[in-house]
């Protein structure tokens, strides 16, 4: 499948459907043949592998309606203008990436963020002149950061969950790979921001969409409560899905009450997105965007991405390629880089994120302990090697959220994703120098393995 992928995508410039569906084949085929699944037990695979995605396919066809309800409602509008207006184009990809950091920390969910505060982000960004991969991995490293170190996150909880790690042990043990991993990106940022100080002819061009925001919507202060409602709501620990819902009738009430548009109008935007008729390049690419029909695609790539790991995860393919790994295993470093190539390794084959921290968590378990390593190493290295790294695989149920709501590629975005590359790099050093790897003492580990024979 990788192979066929590299081709399809690299050589022929396709998409990744076709590939997938391949590899999803000839997995079914060896299931079959080799392994001696029945076609029933291969099909039950399929679907549980498709069950894994429903939450994020539902996230995702909601993000489609929010990002046409906030266009409607002229929430995005108001958000790119006064985000024209207040922010300088050489510091923009710094603060944008804080932002996102912020508010992904105040929420927990780098996906909540980058289809809200992000998509207003690259509005922004784009209309300074800025590359949209550029921004895009600014927005990534910002959300994801958040994501990584907040409480609220499902996979900073899953990740210690299954290690039986304290949750704050393991965000504390974080803190020494993500937050220099941050002040690199940032830094970064900043180097790059220098090429975009606001020129005359800029400055031009960013009056223009200005100007034509003004024409076209009810630009008001009071609409950047609807973003505002969505993030506190979130804070106050209701789930996505309902509050991303709210965040959708508030834009759909905007685009009725303020923008005076028709009921009928608003409805078609949730459904086919929006329209804006406009001469303005840089303002119809940003608006002529959002609704239902839009997440399709991505839709259908997840199903299909999650067929196919469904099968190497159910029918022992997928754990038949970490005992390989666990095979050149001689050390405590090797057992760390170890652990992060097989949480990337999970994100290519079985494309879910969440896979790739529960499948080489089960699995490696044990081997830290008779290693004498804290499980919070092994709580580190599956965010840090599955939870980031998730970002740069086009048929990752991530890829193809970022591909549906920042409209970039994978490939295009991952030279500025800092943050996503460079946390594994300074978990690997880590690994080898064994600075911060933290060890058992023999207590804890007479106490672990007393737990482990209790349990049978």
């Amino acid at each position: 499948m990788i192979v066929v992928m590299i081709l399809t995508i690299v050589v022929f410039e396709q998409g990744p459907h076709i590939p997938l569906v391949i590899g999803t084949v000839i997995a079914a085929l060896v299931a079959w043949k080799k392994c001696g699944f029945k076609w029933k037990e291969i099909e039950e695979m399929m679907y549980k592998g498709v069950k894994l995605a429903l939450p994020a396919i539902v996230i995702i066809m909601l993000v489609g309606l929010i990002i046409g309800s906030w266009i409607g409602g002229g929430v995005v509008a108001t958000m790119i203008y006064y985000g024209l207006e207040i922010i300088s184009p050489s510091l923009f990809l710094v603060t944008i990436a804080i932002i996102c950091a912020i508010v992904s920390l105040a929420i927990g969910s780098s996906w909540a963020t980058m289809g809200t505060i992000g998509v207003a982000g690259m509005g922004i960004g784009i209309s300074m002149g800025i590359p949209a991969p550029m921004i895009a991995g600014a927005v990534i490293s910002g959300a994801y950061f958040g994501d990584k170190m907040s409480p609220l996150s499902d996979t900073t909880n899953l990740a210690s969950g299954l290690t039986h790690t304290d949750l704050f042990v393991h965000i504390k043990h974080m803190l020494w790979t993500t937050i220099p991993g941050l002040l690199i990106a940032l830094g970064v940022y900043a180097y790059l921001g220098k090429d975009f100080g606001q020129s005359a002819a800029e400055s031009a061009d960013i009056g223009k969409t200005i100007t034509v925001l003004q024409e076209s919507f009810v630009i008001s202060p009071f609409l950047l409560l609807v973003p505002l409602a969505v993030i506190l709501l979130v804070v106050m620990k209701v789930p996505a899905a309902p509050a991303l819902f709210v965040g959708i009738i508030l834009g759909f009430l905007a685009q009725v009450v303020i923008q005076g548009d028709s009921i009928a109008s608003a409805l078609a935007v949730l459904q086919s997105g929006y329209t804006i008729d406009t001469e303005n390049a840089v303002v119809a690419d940003l608006l002529n965007r959002g609704g239902l029909d839009s997440m399709m695609y991505t839709v259908s790539l997840a199903i299909v991405a999650m067929t196919f790991g469904g099968i190497l995860e159910y029918s022992g393919m997928l754990q038949s390629i970490m005992d390989q790994l666990l095979k050149v295993v001689k050390s405590s470093s090797s057992l760390i880089a170890s652990t992060l190539g097989a949480c990337f390794l999970t994100n290519v084959s079985c494309a879910e994120q969440y896979v790739s921290i529960v499948v080489p968590s089960r699995m490696f378990a044990k081997v830290y302990t008779d290693k004498n390593l804290h499980s919070k190493n092994l709580s580190r290295a599956l965010e840090d090697g599955g939870t980031l790294t998730s970002v740069f695989v086009p048929w990752n149920t991530c890829g193809v959220f970022i591909l549906g709501t920042l409209g970039v590629h994978a490939f295009a975005y991952a030279p500025y994703a800092i943050l996503n590359f460079i946390v594994p790099i300074i978990s690997l050093i880590y690994a080898f120098t064994g600075y911060t790897i933290a060890k058992l003492s023999t207590e804890e580990k007479l106490a672990i393995q007393e737990k482990e024979e209790a349990a049978g």
